[in-house]
C-alpha cells in the first residue's frame, strides 16, 4: 500500500490558523521584496540624476561667488530647509491658527500624518502622545462602525428583496388576516441573520471610493493648481492614510471661498478615508480566502482546532454528559424552523415546533414551503461559534458570514 504524502503543516504540527499566519508572512515578505526591486528600478536613476543636478548648481554658485564661505552657506541652506518645512517661507498660511490646528489634529486622529505640521515644543510633543492614543482609537472605531453601517444597509436591501420574492411566490397580500400575520412574521426577521456577499461589499466600496476620489480631484486640481493625475495621487495617499506629505491641501495663504473649500476638503477626506479603510478590510477577507485556497493546494493537512471540552465535575457522570451533548446536537440540527423564510439563518436556539406554530401562527401551506426551503439550504448555513479575529476583521467575519474562512 502506497504511502500518502503529508503536507508541510502536518510535518511541522501546525494548526490551520498558524499555517495561515506563516503563509501570509511569507507572501508579504515576498511582496515587499518584489516591490522594493521594482521601485528601485523606477526611482533610483531619477534620484541620482536629481543629486547630480543639485551638485552642479551648487558648484555653479561657488564659481560665480568664490568669496562665499562653504560652511556658512551649508548652515544657511540647513536653516532655510527647516524654515520651509515649518511653513515659514513662501506664500503659506499660518499653520498654528485654529484652522491650521484643526487640520493638524485631523491628520493625527486619521493616522494620515502628512508631516508638514508637527509640534515643535516639548509640551506639544508630550500632549500629542496622549492625544493620539484616544484620537486614533476613536477614529478606527468610527471607520469600523461606518463599515458596519454599509453592511447593515446591504443586509436590509437583501432582506427586502427576499421578502418581496417570498410574498410574490406564496401570494401573500395584506387583505387576508392570516396573510397579514404571515407577512408580519417575515417582516420581523433580524438583519443580523442576513449576510451580504463579501464581493458585493467590496465592489460597492470600490465604486464609492472611486467616485469620492474623482469628485475630490475635480475640486483639488484647479484650486491647488495640480494636474488631475496629481490630485488622484493625493487622494489615494491621503484616503489610504499613507500621508507622504509631498502633496498637501489647504496650504496657501489665500483661497477663493476659503471656508467652503476647507469644508469640502474635510468632508472628502473623512468619506474617502472611511471608504478606503473599509475596502482594505474587506479585501483582507478575500486575501484570507486566497490563503486558505493556497493551503489546500499545497497539501497542508493542518490540525483542526480541538473543540472546547466542558469542565470535569463529580456530579454529572461522563456518559450522561455525552448523552446530553448528543441530545443538544440533535436538537440544534432540527432547529430549522426559523431558517424557513430567509434560508440563511442558523440561530442555534432550541425552539419546539408547537411554540413555533403558536408564536407565529403560520398556515400549513406556508409552513410546508418553509420546511422545503430549509431542506434545500440548510447545508449551506454556516456553523455559529466564536472564531478568531480582532477589530475590523472580527466585525467583517460576523457581518459577512465568513467565520470559517
Amino acid at each position: 500500500m502506497a504511502r500518502t504524502s503529508k503536507g508541510c503543516c502536518s510535518v511541522l504540527h501546525l494548526r490551520e490558523d498558524n499555517a495561515r499566519f506563516l503563509l501570509l508572512m511569507v507572501v508579504m515578505v515576498a511582496y515587499m521584496l518584489a516591490g522594493a526591486a521594482i521601485f528601485m528600478a523606477l526611482e533610483r536613476g531619477n534620484e541620482i540624476k536629481e543629486k547630480e543636478n543639485y551638485d552642479k548648481k551648487i558648484e555653479e554658485f561657488y564659481a560665480k561667488y568664490p568669496s562665499v564661505d562653504r560652511s556658512d552657506l551649508d548652515k544657511l541652506l540647513k536653516e532655510h530647509s527647516q524654515a520651509e518645512s515649518a511653513g515659514l517661507i513662501g506664500n503659506r498660511r499660518p499653520r498654528w491658527d485654529f484652522a491650521g490646528s484643526f487640520y493638524f489634529v485631523g491628520t493625527v486622529v486619521s493616522t494620515i500624518g502628512f508631516g508638514m505640521t508637527t509640534p515643535r515644543t516639548t509640551e506639544g510633543k508630550v500632549l500629542l502622545i496622549f492625544y493620539g492614543f484616544l484620537g486614533c482609537a476613536g477614529a478606527i472605531l468610527f471607520f469600523n462602525l461606518f463599515l458596519e453601517r454599509i453592511i447593515t444597509f446591504l443586509a436590509y436591501v437583501l432582506r427586502t428583496l427576499h421578502k418581496r420574492k417570498v410574498k410574490r411566490r406564496l401570494g401573500i397580500n395584506n387583505n387576508n388576516k392570516d396573510n397579514r400575520r404571515a407577512s408580519g412574521s417575515i417582516d420581523e426577521e433580524s438583519l443580523d441573520e442576513w449576510k451580504p456577499p463579501v464581493y458585493w461589499v467590496m465592489l460597492i466600496l470600490f465604486f464609492g471610493a472611486v467616485v469620492v476620489a474623482c469628485s475630490a480631484s475635480a475640486m483639488y486640481f484647479p484650486v491647488e493648481e495640480w494636474t488631475y493625475f496629481e490630485a488622484i495621487y493625493f487622494c489615494f495617499v491621503a484616503f489610504a492614510t499613507i500621508g507622504f506629505g509631498d502633496y498637501v491641501t489647504s496650504q496657501k495663504a489665500h483661497y477663493k471661498n476659503v471656508e467652503l473649500y476647507r469644508l469640502g476638503n474635510f468632508v472628502f477626506i473623512v468619506i474617502g478615508c472611511c471608504c478606503i479603510y473599509s475596502l482594505f478590510n474587506v479585501i483582507s477577507i478575500v486575501i484570507k480566502q486566497a490563503l486558505n485556497w493556497m493551503i489546500k493546494k499545497m497539501n497542508c493537512d493542518c490540525r483542526m482546532r480541538k473543540k472546547q471540552r466542558g469542565r470535569r465535575n463529580a456530579i454529572t457522570p461522563g456518559h450522561l454528559r455525552r448523552m446530553k451533548a448528543n441530545t443538544v446536537k440533535v436538537d440544534l440540527n432540527h432547529d430549522s424552523d426559523e431558517d424557513s423564510v430567509s434560508g440563511r439563518r442558523n440561530s442555534g436556539e432550541m425552539i419546539s415546533m408547537r411554540d413555533f406554530l403558536k408564536s407565529n401562527n403560520f398556515s400549513l401551506a406556508l409552513m410546508q414551503q418553509q420546511l422545503y426551503d430549509t431542506q434545500q439550504r440548510a447545508q449551506a448555513a454556516p456553523v455559529n461559534g466564536f472564531q478568531g479575529g480582532v477589530g475590523p476583521l472580527a466585525i467583517l467575519n460576523k457581518k459577512l458570514g465568513q467565520e470559517d474562512c
